[in-house]
């Protein structure tokens, strides 16, 4: 059995797809018995097959139930308990762990949002349970934060608009830690993980637009603009750390584009401009 918690998540719901599925593109492997964790099962729609579970990986205590008869789990980092989720699924019997955490812990150590993933996967390593790292950068589906504006043909602004960033699939990660979890070789291991290319947020706007069969208006703003818009929500660090790492303050590890998709898996990554195609729908 494997848990998948964040099973509603852009990666955890791929994931659960490609687990449950017939084997994803490279035809290596086998359907396997899946759990997938959610706070409010009744809300929760994953295919037929699935064991679907109640369970807040913001308290750990909740998870008793879940983590019964399970052998691996794949969790994303940023919950705030992921020590005691650890040291739960080790007195339940499990033996290896998948863990999203990010490529800043590379390229941008130095930002509070990579200290705390860096102390996560530490947490992991220490935790006794076998463990397998993921470090994404960008993913494609942050591009849904212009969805609305799309939807309402307003112009997408953004700051940096040709700073391009490999940005990665989400079911590529999804890919990777299906075959960490069910294969042999990826146990103690960490993979960076990237998409097929560079592509900057102009691109990014332009393959939304030829998805959706109609122009996307694209306006740059000046970091100052753009920091007095995200901010308020944000907060003033996590601001300034996104505008960073989004062009800010780049470096050339977090532009490299990394192989370790097609390594780890046997197939090509995935484009953003697949992507877009595939999610065309949430900007109509």
């Amino acid at each position: 059995m494997i848990l998948v918690a964040g099973a509603t998540g852009n990666v955890g719901s791929a994931l659960v797809r490609q687990l449950i599925g017939p084997p994803q593109r490279t035809g290596t492997g086998a359907a396997v018995r899946v759990r997938a964790l959610t706070r409010d099962p009744a809300r929760a729609s994953f295919p037929a097959g699935v064991e679907v579970v109640a369970g807040d990986l913001t308290h750990p205590e909740s998870l008793r139930p879940a983590l019964e008869g399970v052998r691996a789990l794949f969790l994303p980092s940023g919950t705030g308990e992921e020590e005691a989720v650890f040291a739960a699924a080790r007195r339940a019997g499990a033996a290896h762990a998948v863990l999203v955490s990010s490529i800043t812990v590379l390229t941008h150590p130095h930002l509070p949002a990579a200290r705390e993933n860096l102390a996560v996967e530490r947490q992991l390593q220490d935790s006794g349970l076998a463990w397998t790292v993921l470090r994404p950068t960008q993913f494609a589906s942050n591009a849904l934060w212009w969805a609305e504006a799309i939807r309402g043909r307003e112009p997408v602004r953004a700051p940096y608009a040709d700073v391009g960033l490999p940005a990665v699939h989400p079911a590529d990660v999804a890919a990777v830690a299906r075959t960490a979890l069910t294969e042999p070789g990826h146990r103690g291991r960490a993979y960076a993980l990237t998409g097929p290319a560079r592509v900057t947020a102009r691109r990014q706007v332009a393959a939304i637009a030829a998805a959706i069969g109609r122009d996307v208006p694209f306006v740059e703003m000046s970091r100052a603009e753009a920091r007095a818009q995200l901010a308020p929500f944000l907060g003033a660090e996590t601001a300034d750390a996104v505008l960073d790492l989004t062009g800010g303050d780049v470096n050339d590890a977090l532009l490299r584009v990394r192989d370790t998709v097609q390594r780890i898996t046997g197939a090509p990554a995935r484009s953003f401009e697949q992507w877009a195609t595939e999610n065309a729908a949430a900007f109509r």
